[in-house]
This record gives structure tokens, C-alpha cells and sequence, in this order.
């Protein structure tokens, strides 16, 4: 277990970026994450998982500790439901098509979406009418401080949209070391009402889906519209749908009547911010190396050799020309470090 100085970042972070770690050193297990905390109590500290929901827009000047410690493991079960407990450094798609292959249904809409199981409760991951709070029982988590640990239950981490302790009153206080699911063992209810699923299915000849059905769907609709980060540098969708009050959507619609909208409740609406930055003519749009996807306007991406900085000025003009064009700020999902 050794410290490694100035250790490139590059094949750490999904967009691909160029940016190297003062110190860096990974972590098998919760005794080394322990002993590292120990004894660096004076140093900065950066803690880095599957390093897919962040842009470098330079270098760390800390200590980056890469969570590494792998396993899945049932811890409880009954007829009906398991509790599947994933450590924090495995890879988010092979410990939900783990889940898949064991028949445990919950999680197949979330198939494909990049990072490790750790991040998960962090950001609330969630996608095609799922969130991770859907399925969530407890995470197990390391103070930075006194390197105790603490299991966090689903009202501890005050979920919201894209939105947990852990980003807020708690940031960079704890690590998260595991995470526990509650997963259906039979009589799944396949959600595949939310955007092209049930169109996909039909593509595939299917009328009644399995679990395996569905992730396969969403598997295929993901790849049609969002590129490989091993191909092509990126960190799926980098903005947030933002929630507005209503009466800022109505003041937009009056020029833009076909904008798409959700109910969130009586006063808010969500608006997609993927349609918002198409309509405002930045899909497919290349600045240098830097630029936005051809088929999905809400992933930014990174040609080749675009710095982070150069990444984020594009992000910041898309959010100032949002603003000016339709009255909506839309934030960005992604850390910007």
C-alpha cells in the first residue's frame, strides 16, 4: 500500500481528462482506507471512485484516495424480497447485471449508467422513472475524522433529486464503504411507462418483459443516444432537468408553447434540460475538442484533447445562453473540480 506522487489522472476520470494527483494511493479494503486517514490526518484529502461524475479542470493538489474495495453478498432474505449488500468500488453495471443474472428486480433501469456502487446514494442516481432511493435500505460509511463507521438509513441520507446528505450538510465528511439494496425475488413490477422503453420493447417483439428484458431495452436505447466514455471522453448527462416554479414555465411558454414539461407538485414543473439546450442550437456543436454530443444534447464531451477548463466554458455559455433565451437556470450534475 504506497503512496504514489503525481500520478496521472487521465484513465481515472471518464472524460478523459489530463490532470495528475499530487499524491494518490488505492484502497482495497476499510482497514488500509482506515490506516490512510490515520495517519494523513494533516494532509488534503480528494476521494475518487469510478471518477464518472467529475470534470478536472486542474490538477489535485491532496492526497487522492481511488476506493477500491470489490464484493456483493446477499445478507438477508425471504420468499419475497434480498437484501444484496455491494461494496463501494465495484463497477455500477456488473453489480446490476449481477443483480439481473440472480433474478433480483429493482435496479434494471438503472442498467449501464456509469460509476461505481459507492457513488450511487451520493448524487441519488436515476433514470427511466427510477432513483436509487427506490431500492435503498442503508449505506455503510467512514468519518474522514475519527474513522469510525456509520450505517446511514434512507431517512438519514435525505434524498432529493440528484440530492443526499452527502452532497450537502455531510460533503467530504464521510466515505462511503457499501451500500444495501432491498430487491425483488419474484412478482417483479417492470417500470417501462418512462421515455422509449416500452417502444423498444416492441421493437424486440416483447409483450411481457422480464427484468433481463427491460435492462436489455434500456441498455440498447443508452447506447443509441449516449456515447462510450472508452471511445469518446465524457460523463453522461452533465446539466440537471431543472424544477421551476410554474409561473416561470408559463412565462416561457408564451414564446415557447411546445416546451415539454412534468408536474413535481401544485407550484413546480420539470423542464428537460436536454430539450432546452437543443432548442437553443448546441446539439452536435464543437468548440475545439470540447463539445456536445450529436445525439444528446445534455452530454458534453471531449474530442480528444480539451482541458476541463475548456469543457466547463462551454458548460457555463450553454447555462448563460438557457438563461438569457428561456428565463431557466439549469445547474450542472457533474462535480466541477
Amino acid at each position: 500500500m504506497n503512496i504514489i506522487q503525481n500520478q496521472s489522472l487521465k484513465k481515472y476520470n471518464t472524460f478523459g481528462i489530463e490532470a495528475s494527483a499530487k499524491e494518490f494511493i488505492a484502497i482495497e479494503n476499510e482497514s488500509e482506507l482506515a490506516t490512510v486517514l490515520k495517519e494523513n490526518q494533516n494532509k488534503k484529502l480528494f476521494v475518487l471512485a469510478g471518477g464518472s461524475n467529475m470534470l478536472l479542470t486542474k490538477d489535485i493538489d491532496a492526497l487522492v484516495i481511488h476506493i477500491n474495495n470489490k464484493g456483493i453478498n446477499i445478507i438477508d432474505e425471504n420468499d419475497d424480497y434480498v437484501w444484496v449488500k455491494g461494496n463501494a468500488g465495484e463497477v455500477w453495471h456488473e453489480f446490476v447485471m449481477w443483480c439481473i443474472d440472480q433474478n433480483f428486480g429493482g435496479i434494471e433501469n438503472l442498467s449501464l449508467i456509469p460509476g461505481n456502487v459507492g457513488a450511487t446514494p451520493v448524487q441519488n442516481i436515476g433514470a427511466y422513472g427510477v432513483e436509487i432511493k427506490d431500492t435503498f435500505v442503508s449505506c455503510e460509511a467512514m468519518e474522514i475524522v475519527t474513522q469510525k463507521i456509520r450505517t446511514f438509513s434512507k431517512e438519514d441520507c435525505q434524498f432529493g433529486y440528484r440530492e443526499s446528505i452527502f452532497k450537502g450538510e455531510l460533503k467530504n465528511q464521510y466515505i462511503i464503504l457499501s451500500v444495501t439494496f432491498k430487491l425483488n425475488k419474484k412478482n417483479h413490477k417492470t417500470n417501462t411507462s418512462y421515455g422509449a422503453i416500452d417502444l423498444e420493447l416492441e421493437k424486440m417483439g416483447i409483450q411481457n418483459p422480464s427484468i433481463k428484458d427491460v435492462s436489455n431495452a434500456v441498455i440498447a436505447i443508452r447506447q443509441s443516444k449516449l456515447p462510450n466514455p472508452k471511445e469518446l471522453g465524457n460523463s453522461g448527462s452533465f446539466f440537471k432537468n431543472p424544477i421551476v416554479p410554474i409561473e416561470t414555465y408559463n412565462k416561457a411558454k408564451i414564446n415557447y408553447p411546445e416546451m415539454p414539461h412534468y408536474p413535481v407538485s401544485n407550484t413546480q414543473v420539470k423542464v428537460p434540460a436536454g430539450w432546452l439546450i437543443e432548442q437553443a442550437g448546441f446539439k452536435g456543436k464543437r468548440f475545439g475538442d470540447a463539445g456536445i454530443h450529436t445525439k444528446q444534447a445534455l452530454v458534453l464531451v471531449n474530442y480528444g484533447n480539451a482541458t476541463g477548463s475548456e469543457i466547463w466554458a462551454v458548460a457555463q455559455n450553454i447555462q448563460k445562453t438557457i438563461k438569457e433565451k428561456f428565463g431557466i437556470e439549469i445547474e450542472a450534475e457533474v462535480n466541477v473540480i
